[in-house]
């Protein structure tokens, strides 16, 4: 099962690593590699069905022969015919051995189709998980961005939004400075106006 533990490390190391890197991008990049894979899986696990049926048919089927040949041994036995009896044994004996590796190949089957579904379930896990983190970091940066629209929006309508609420503040009579530095303005512009007036 070393395969399959190291294939679960190297998983949580890549997500791990794709988490604190740019996680918006590279997460959704692990969630397809982690779909391709689990599809993979579910290959496999399809191909293992097919090959463990085709054992059971095998077994069946030299079962059937060790039962046939085993009624033989017994017929021949019964019938005082030695000379059919011990080549039938021997026979018997040579499906037996079949029957017994073809048996083997199933138990190694079976442990190999429950890693498998072992594999897939954990790369299903770790897919709900990627996914989770891909909604989670899409989620930040849209927030992110609309709070960094919103700060550029009120940063460039702040010096109008300063002048016109500090005026609302206000009372209404202008300050004595102000009033002094138009008053000043206005007799400034009259006195040019004068002086065009008298140059004429």
């Amino acid at each position: 099962m070393g395969i399959f533990e190291d294939l679960s490390s190297f998983l949580e190391m890549r997500l791990e690593e794709f988490i604190r890197n740019n996680p918006h991008l590279e997460l959704q990049a692990l969630e397809e590699n982690l779909l391709e894979q689990e599809e993979e899986t579910l290959r496999l696990l399809a191909e293992l069905k097919v090959r463990e049926k085709r054992l059971q048919d095998e077994i069946l089927a030299t079962a059937q022969e060790i039962q046939r040949w085993h009624e033989r041994i017994e017929k021949a036995k019964a019938a005082q015919r030695f000379d059919l009896a011990k080549p039938a044994e021997e026979r018997e004996a040579a499906l037996l051995r079949q029957g017994n590796q073809l048996w083997g190949q199933m138990e190694v089957l079976k442990q190999r189709m429950q890693q498998t579904v072992e594999l897939q379930q954990q790369i299903q896990i770790r897919r709900r998980e990627v996914k989770s983190k891909v909604a989670e970091a899409q989620a930040n940066r849209a927030s992110y961005q609309a709070t960094a629209s919103a700060q550029a929006a009120q940063q460039a309508g702040s010096t109008e939004q300063q002048w016109q609420t500090a005026g609302w503040n206000q009372t209404a009579k202008p300050p004595l400075d102000l009033e002094k530095a138009f008053q000043k303005w206005e007799t400034d512009e009259e006195l040019e106006a004068l002086k065009r007036q008298m140059q004429r």
